[in-house]
């Protein structure tokens, strides 16, 4: 078989979602400092006060969320609704998130049009 003959390969890490949205009551003010696993490169400090930081922040925990306490600790749902229609997310972890909370995919369509 040559190189272009094999078949591709995707290792994909598994998509974290919370049970509820009402479960995330993760900071807003503040400076938050995520732990290696949520953020293994850079700088892990995010001054909610500096314009943009809070969507970094949202996108590196919903990114390389490990568990759903990750998810609880960091992102606070009123927050992640105002976010959601403009944060840039790969589409599994999108999709993931508007299959379990359609009305985020609503926000998003609305916002769109």
């Amino acid at each position: 078989m040559t190189m272009q003959e094999q078949p591709q390969r995707r290792y994909a890490k598994p998509v974290v979602v919370p049970d509820r949205l009402d479960l995330l009551g993760g900071p807003v003010i503040g400076v938050v400092n995520l732990p290696r696993h949520l953020k293994w490169s850079g700088n892990p400090q995010y001054d909610l006060s500096q314009p943009g930081r809070i969507t970094d922040l949202y996108r590196a925990v919903i990114n390389d969320a490990a568990a759903p306490s990750d998810l609880h600790t960091y992102l606070e749902r009123d927050t992640l609704v105002r976010l959601w229609p403009t944060m840039w997310l790969p589409i599994a972890i999108r999709d993931a998130w508007e299959a379990r909370f359609p009305e985020l995919a609503e926000l998003r369509r609305r916002s769109a049009a």
